[in-house]
């Protein structure tokens, strides 16, 4: 955002709560010029305060999971995995779920392939929340149509480290619509997970991204995913982003 900002000569503001995000997204924001906003609380407070700065009448526009033409650009993601899998729809897609505004879209996308009769089915959706941050998961395992807020998520992966996710309806009616589902996994296992993808695939993922590798590991059995299967993990952000999560 702060880059597309600066590209069009437009005022960027970046709202943090204050020593909880990962230094390598800060400095991008700020490299961009944007203006940095400190508050007292965790995301789901920023989040709140941006919303009441982006009301009626206000000359500011919020760019964040619950914007609609995030959603139409995220959901293209579905049309990349469509097209690289040869025009074939996976069976399972696993992706890391915070503010669920990924899962929403991406099901969004599929959706519409199906639809458009592109494709002739749609894959399983898997969402992905740490145990200490698992709203919505903890709603899906009890079948319940409303979710409890958390008020204190706690998981080193900053980038899912929310307790009052935005798009948590959504996030429901896609595992739920998909005959997917949303599970947890633990910080441990997301640690294991982050250094399995470095060590065999080359790829440096943020802690967040490792969750869906480790739900597959975790959770393959109770989701019934076979070995002829296609799954798709969808990796969101750099492990540059967040180095204090692996020298930690």
């Amino acid at each position: 955002m702060a880059a597309y900002a600066a590209k069009a000569s437009l005022r960027a503001l970046v709202l943090i709560p204050k020593g909880r995000i990962a230094k390598g997204k800060l400095v991008q924001a700020i490299v961009h010029g944007a203006k940095i906003i400190e508050i007292d609380g965790n995301f789901d407070t920023a989040l709140q305060r941006a919303r009441a700065m982006t009301g009626r009448g206000a000359e500011v526009y919020l760019a964040n999971s619950i914007n609609p033409y995030r959603v139409e650009g995220q959901k293209t993601m579905a049309f990349e995995i469509f097209e690289q899998l040869d025009r074939k729809i996976p069976n399972y897609v696993f992706l890391p779920v915070g503010n669920a505004g990924n899962i929403c879209a991406l099901w969004k996308g599929f959706k519409e392939l199906e639809r458009l009769s592109i494709s002739n089915r749609t894959p399983r959706m898997i969402g992905v929340q740490a145990t200490g941050a698992a709203p919505i998961a903890e709603a899906f395992t009890k079948n319940s149509d409303e979710i409890i807020l958390w008020k204190r998520p706690e998981t080193f992966a900053s980038a899912i480290r929310i307790g009052a996710p935005a798009r948590w309806r959504g996030a429901l009616a896609a595992a739920r619509e998909s005959g997917g589902a949303i599970v947890t996994v633990t910080d441990r296992e997301i640690a294991r997970s982050q250094r399995l993808l470095a060590k065999r695939e080359g790829i440096f993922a943020e802690p967040a991204s490792a969750t869906p590798l480790a739900a597959l590991i975790k959770h393959k059995r109770k989701l019934e995913v076979a070995e002829s299967d296609t799954v798709v993990c969808v990796v969101t952000g750099h492990g540059l982003k967040d180095q204090k999560a692996v020298l930690d």
